[in-house]
């Protein structure tokens, strides 16, 4: 089979391209491979895919030919408040409705890759698909309103869409931004690593290959919204302690504010993955976090 996948120079994205590829499958990458870190970090991952360069927002697409669309593209991070919004309302909202908008026309059935951005502070924990979505950051409404474009265009012209509310993936390749990857790399270079917030925020840590395997899945056979999520919760401070035991090494941490706009909590009910689609997660937050570790080192001590 022919798949799109937009977003395929990122973390996630590169990891399910090759999934694809190695399941025999012909994929066709999309990225537009913006500067929110560094591009050549993109082109690293990009190594042996069929990347075009590709504006989502703006340049002519077509998905004619293409047996379905993983569309991972996004404006990620939830400091979106400010200057930067623009870049959100470009890159997630209008990117996304041309996507829906071309795959409804060529009758393409898209995995949409939302975020556990869009439950906010959420009323329950575990948190289920039917939770009240009450965003806190410019970010997660964005995620909101991709969801409810493709909503909108299911009803108005047929688009066949599923939803996946990925939750704090993690694993090789993971964003120079995001926290396990500053963590790593403060250890295997020895350098102090900023904090932000008490560090008792607890996320549920989902491993990169069980992303893939979900996303996979609901490609094949899922209908509507899934939760995507780990089975462990685990605080910032315990998976620091975590890194330090697998590293041998000890954390200089220094606390800073939180984040506006930053989760205090999340925590996938994946019930419903689980009964629909048969997924649950495989890997476990230690394994995965010693996966990342290997790779952080191995990056560094290959300098």
């Amino acid at each position: 089979m022919r798949f799109g996948v937009t977003g395929a120079a990122g973390f996630v994205g590169s990891h399910l391209a090759q999934a694809l590829l190695e399941r025999g499958h012909e994929v066709v990458g999309l990225d537009c491979f913006t500067d929110y870190y560094d591009v050549a970090l993109k082109e690293e991952n990009a190594r042996g895919l069929d990347v075009r360069r590709v504006d989502l927002a703006e340049d002519e697409l077509d998905f004619a030919g293409l047996d379905g669309v993983f569309h991972l593209a996004a404006q990620p991070g939830v400091r979106s408040f400010g200057d930067v919004f623009p870049l959100y309302l470009r890159r997630n909202l209008l990117a996304s409705q041309r996507v829906f908008e071309v795959a409804a026309r060529d009758g393409v059935r898209v995995v949409f890759a939302s975020s556990s951005s869009v439950y906010g502070a959420a009323e329950r924990y575990p948190t289920p698909e039917d939770t009240p979505l009450r965003p806190i950051s410019p970010y997660g409404i964005t995620k909101v309103g991709c969801e409810r474009l493709a909503e909108a265009y299911g009803l108005a012209f047929g688009l066949d869409a599923v939803v996946l509310r990925y939750f704090n993936a993690f694993g090789p390749r993971q964003r120079p931004d995001m926290a396990f990857t500053r963590i790593c790399f403060a250890l295997a270079e020895g350098r102090p690593f900023d904090l932000y917030g008490d560090g008792e925020q607890t996320r549920g840590w989902t491993y990169v290959s069980d992303v893939v395997e979900a996303s996979l899945a609901a490609m094949e056979r899922g209908s509507g919204v899934y939760n995507v999520g780990g089975a462990i919760e685990a605080s910032m401070n315990e998976t620091i302690a975590a890194l330090e035991r697998i590293s041998g090494r000890r954390l200089d941490v220094r606390r800073q504010p939180p984040v506006p706009g930053d989760q205090r909590r999340t925590n996938a009910d994946t019930t419903r993955i689980r009964r629909e689609l048969g997924w649950s997660p495989e890997v476990s937050l230690e394994a995965g976090l010693e996966a990342q570790w290997s790779w952080a080192a191995g990056r560094v001590a290959a300098r």
